[in-house]
C-alpha cells in the first residue's frame, strides 16, 4: 500500500491539519530554515562562531531530514515520534545557544518552535493512538 493510503487509515486527532496545509506551512519555513540555518554555518565555517553553536542546528537538520523517511518510509511511528521530540528539542537549543550572537536567527525559530510543537504532539497523539 503506497503511504498515502497508510496514512489515511491510521487513527488521527480531530484536529491534524490536511495534508495541503502541513505541505503549505513548511514552505513558509524551509526559507527561513534555510536562511538562518545557513547563516550559522557560515559563521562557524568563518570561525566567528564556535562549532558547538552550530552543533544543535546540524542535529536539527538531520533529524528534520530523516523524519519523512522514518514517518512514511519505514512507517515506524515511535521511531517518527522519537525524532521529532529531538526536532523540537534542538530548535530550544539552538535558540539559546545563538542568542547572545544574534538574537535575529534566535527569534526567526519562533514560527518554526511553534509549528513543530504542534507537529510534535501530533506526532505523539498519533503514535499513542495506533500503539
Amino acid at each position: 500500500m503506497d503511504w498515502m493510503t497508510w496514512y489515511n487509515g491510521l487513527v488521527k486527532p480531530s484536529w491534524t491539519p490536511a495534508p495541503a496545509t502541513i505541505g503549505l506551512i513548511w514552505q513558509i519555513l524551509y526559507p527561513i530554515i534555510l536562511a538562518t540555518f545557513g547563516f550559522v554555518f557560515v559563521q562557524a565555517f568563518r570561525g566567528k562562531l564556535g562549532w558547538w553553536i552550530a552543533l544543535p542546528f546540524a542535529i536539527n537538520l538531520v533529524a528534520n531530514l530523516v523524519f519523512t523517511p522514518i514517518q512514511f518510509g519505514l512507517r515506524n511511528l515511535p521511531l517518527a515520534a522519537l525524532d521529532i521530540v529531538i526536532v523540537w528539542g534542538t530548535i530550544v537549543w539552538s535558540a539559546l545557544v545563538i542568542w547572545p550572537h544574534y538574537r535575529w536567527v534566535s527569534l526567526a525559530q519562533i514560527p518554526y518552535f511553534v509549528w513543530v510543537s504542534l507537529a510534535t504532539t501530533l506526532q505523539i497523539s498519533i503514535t499513542w493512538s495506533n500503539r
